[in-house]
């Protein structure tokens, strides 16, 4: 049996240049630029096929023109059974609203796993389709996001979400 051979594009953004990844199944990996605003690199063995990921791109300028709040592509996510359960909760956050760790947790029937939900979340591999960028901590502050939060403040501004002046946009 031969390993899947994973399909990759890049896209510009708003926040940087993304770099999409699927499989055969659907969407696995949406990858922000780092800290310095480099862009990720396709892993070698990974086909460029700007094609197969076409709906994605489309799908991801609409939501940063504003004209897409929710996402309908075919999502593949790896993870444990726990991250995975994360991944389904991230995916009921409403657009432009906000939800915390503990409210998560709670969600899961878990209510003391407020610090593993947030390991999980950090492990979203399919960022801005799965809104991780929605999670706050308890008293609504902004908390780590994998771009970077100045990326983190962008989409929440995008999506209308009000912030405190204290966290004032790097983006502007």
């Amino acid at each position: 049996m031969t390993a899947e051979q994973l399909m990759w594009a890049q896209m510009p953004s708003p926040l940087g240049r993304l770099l999409l990844v699927a499989g055969d199944d659907g969407l696995r990996q949406i990858l922000l630029p780092d800290r310095n605003n480099d862009p990720a690199i396709p892993a070698p063995g990974w086909r460029r096929d700007d094609d197969a990921l076409a709906m994605a791109r489309v799908q991801l300028e609409e939501y940063f023109a504003g004209t897409r709040r929710v996402f309908d592509l075919p999502l593949a996510p790896r993870g444990t059974r726990f991250q995975l359960a994360v991944l389904a909760v991230l995916a009921e956050i409403p657009f432009g609203t906000t939800c915390s760790y503990g409210e998560m947790a709670r969600r899961l029937g878990q209510p003391t796993a407020s610090r593993a939900v947030g390991a999980a979340n950090g492990r979203n591999p399919l960022a801005i389709v799965l809104p991780c960028h929605r999670v706050v901590g308890s008293d609504g502050s902004l908390t780590g996001y994998a771009g970077g939060l100045g990326a983190k403040r962008w989409l929440l501004r995008h999506e209308g979400v009000a912030l405190a002046d204290q966290q004032r946009s790097l983006f502007g």
